[in-house]
């Protein structure tokens, strides 16, 4: 199987795991076994891949976007997932404001990175952590991108 395609089983037994295996076959339509044939890597199923519209459906059940996501970056697209519901226009901190919370965010992802390769090997786990940080200092970015737009203007 490519490896794109292994990529792309993985995040679709993500967003299926995300929104659990009886609602995904409520949502979709698809018996438990068709789902899982979806993101086996079993070479007799490495030609089958989940239709679009039970992506869609998966995706908007789902808490992240994950085959969405996936496919934006074989393309070398950044999406902009913003999952914080605020009630409130931005802060005014500003730039400044940013740049402190980048380097803070940067300060907690190498503390992660260092307890996580202690031991020579970084678990799922541990990546998972990294990369929930690595996430937030994208969210710090975007925001001070946002705030730069603005003095801009």
């Amino acid at each position: 199987m490519s490896t794109v395609g292994r990529y792309l089983k993985k995040h679709i037994e993500a967003l299926v795991k995300d929104v659990g295996i009886e609602a995904a076959c409520t949502l979709t339509g698809k018996s438990k076994a068709t789902l899982g044939r979806y993101y086996s890597d079993y070479p007799e199923h490495q030609d089958r891949f989940m239709p679009v519209d039970s992506v869609a459906a998966l995706e908007e059940a789902a808490s992240y976007p994950h085959v969405t996501a996936a496919l934006a970056e074989l393309k070398g697209i950044t999406l902009n997932f913003d999952d914080r519901r605020r009630n409130a226009k931005r802060e005014k901190g500003g730039v400044n404001a940013d740049v402190i919370a980048l380097s803070q965010r940067f300060a907690m992802l190498m503390a992660e990175y260092n307890q996580s390769i202690e031991d020579g090997v970084i678990s799922a786990n541990e990546a998972k952590r990294l990369l929930k940080e690595t996430l937030e200092i994208q969210r710090v970015l975007i925001d001070m991108k946002l705030h730069l737009e603005d003095e801009t203007v």
